[in-house]
């Protein structure tokens, strides 16, 4: 048996399953389509990638062939290391004597005094704006030529780091590693979606929780993982339970687990993750008996995100089928004359598509103002494409003579979105990229509204007000307020599936009718918003039930 570097970031219960050979009957998850465009892309970045270093290479460039066995490939990667070979693209590395690990690099890259440093290329992020990072560029993947960044902070990956730090111990094990005393002996680079530099990284450096470096803490995990799939795949005591967290919502194993949770009424199915393994070695199981506690006694575990007297009260609020409860009777909620909601949609990190916006004047029209209603400024240009800044020029545009419009009447002014990570993100991140540019604004105006009282994040006021057993995103709280979606599958990750439709992306001509349906699923958005605000103002709330009260 032998695992990859996937394990190290994966639930401990789907490395179990992944190996029992009884589990191969138990219900699982239809195949996401999201999940395989994404890794369509994955690849097709990565041979974009190739193609790039490859022109650069000369005649220092081996490939070793895609469309082989593995066997093959592994030979394939012997030979060209035996070889010396300066750079190795497509790498599999041997198995023999990887202790039960297999894996490969997308670059293997020699170093000075032998041996070669791991190199892999994905389709996420990888730095920051900020400074420290340490870079190379592209066409030179080599750390001797890395300098540290004075435009790039590193992003936290722990995937990438973990990876890189799987293919250190199988460099070793094949006797293929820098020797230890080099400067750069244990390191290992990743290029990311922007695909400008190499981001090296230190694997000995402490990164992790108690200044643990990323191969103590890659070593601890990889021996876990293996202690569990090798229980599974012998048929010994199960070392991994079913327990409710951030990844079973993407798990192919969810409906097994699911089953097995509903089964006992484990308490994982209202408090998810590290509190929930706390509660059940205190003997708290079961929801019930989570329910059953006294929330004014002093709680048994330490607060971890979730208020003991919330757990309780989420417990209780799913022994009687509510999805929503309230945390207090009321809290302020900011109300204006003048009233707009914003929504972005992005294409994953690629870039941000359209600006959806909802304005609307509680405080009553005035003549001369925008009419109420959505506007939609968009590119339907494939992103990222120059033509973003044209739309985010005109979305900024019409929202500043908007608020400068209500400010020079007298009128208040209030802008809302539902968690604004994403908007202020875009928002920045837009200022930044096409800084310079007709209609552009600069970073400074950007971050000053982001900073003011007028822009409302309508997902910190929910957290504040409520308590929501089937969690806070726009979709689950906003039909307590009585809204629903036009489209049935209207959804982030299926936004995605239709974007690529409206823009052509894979080939095909533009879709018109998608196009269409994206911009009905932002209108939606932001009219879910504006529905949650005047429910939540309005004498309607008084019949959630508090949570006290339960």
């Amino acid at each position: 048996m032998s695992l990859d570097a996937a394990v190290t970031t994966r639930c401990r219960r789907r490395v179990h399953l992944d190996h029992d050979p009884e589990a191969v009957g138990l219900p699982r998850a239809l195949p996401d389509p999201s999940l395989e465009q994404r890794r369509a892309d994955a690849a097709a970045h990565r041979a974009h990638i190739g193609e790039r270093l490859a022109a650069a290479a000369g005649p220092g460039w081996h490939v070793v062939p895609a469309s082989a066995s593995t066997r093959e490939r592994i030979a394939s990667t012997t030979a060209a290391v035996h070889a010396d070979a300066p750079l190795i693209w497509g790498a599999v590395l041997p198995d023999v004597g990887a202790a039960g690990r297999r894996g490969g690099a997308e670059l293997l890259v020699r170093v000075a005094g032998g041996g070669y440093l791991p190199v892999i290329v994905v389709r996420h992020r990888i730095t920051d704006p900020g400074s420290g990072a340490l870079t190379s560029p592209l066409v030179e993947p080599s750390p001797r030529r890395a300098l540290p960044d004075p435009a790039r902070k590193v992003r936290s990956q722990p995937r990438d780091l973990l990876r890189l730090a799987h293919l250190n111990r199988m460099l070793h094990a094949a006797g293929w590693a820098p020797v230890a005393e080099l400067v750069h002996g244990d390191h290992g680079g990743v290029i990311g979606m922007d695909a400008d530099v190499v981001v090296w990284h230190d694997l000995r450096a402490g990164h992790w929780p108690g200044a643990r470096s990323t191969l103590a803490e890659y070593d601890t995990r990889f021996a876990d993982r293996t202690a569990v799939a090798t229980a599974a795949a012998t048929g010994a005591p199960a070392l991994a339970a079913p327990s409710r967290i951030t990844e079973c919502r993407h798990c192919p194993w969810w409906p097994t687990c699911e089953a097995d949770l509903e089964r006992v009424e484990d308490v994982s199915l209202v408090v998810r993750g590290e509190p929930a393994a706390v509660l059940r070695d205190l003997g708290v199981r079961t929801v019930g008996q989570l329910a059953a506690l006294d929330p004014a006694l002093e709680p048994p575990i330490p607060p971890a995100g979730v208020p003991f007297a919330d757990m309780i009260a989420l417990a209780r609020a799913r022994q009687r089928g509510l999805s929503v409860v309230r945390r207090v009777p009321r809290t302020p909620v900011l109300r204006a004359d003048v009233e707009v909601d914003v929504d972005m949609e992005s294409f994953g990190e690629a870039g941000a598509y359209l600006w959806g916006v909802l304005l609307h004047h509680p405080g009553g029209a005035r003549p001369g103002d925008e009419p109420d209603g959505y506007r939609a400024f968009a590119t339907w240009e494939p992103v990222p494409t120059v033509d973003e800044a044209r739309s985010f020029a005109e979305f900024w545009a019409w929202f500043t003579g908007v608020r400068e419009a209500a400010r020079a009447s007298g009128r208040s002014f209030a802008a809302y979105c539902y968690n604004e990570q994403a908007e202020n993100r875009w928002l920045l991140a837009s200022a930044r990229r096409f800084a310079g540019l007709p209609g552009v604004p600069p970073v400074a105006e950007i971050e000053e509204f982001i900073a003011g009282p007028c822009w409302v994040d309508l997902f910190a006021v929910v957290s504040e007000w409520f308590l929501c057993a089937h969690g806070k995103g726009l979709k689950r709280i906003a039909p307590a307020a009585g809204f629903s979606w036009h489209d049935p599958e209207a959804g982030g990750e299926n936004s995605m599936r239709w974007y690529r439709d409206a823009v052509g992306m894979d080939g095909a001509p533009p879709d018109e009718a998608q196009r269409r349906r994206l911009l009905e699923y932002n209108a939606d958005d932001v009219a879910a918003t504006r529905a949650l605000r005047e429910w939540m103002t309005s004498a309607a709330i008084d019949e959630v039930p508090l949570a006290t009260d339960l």
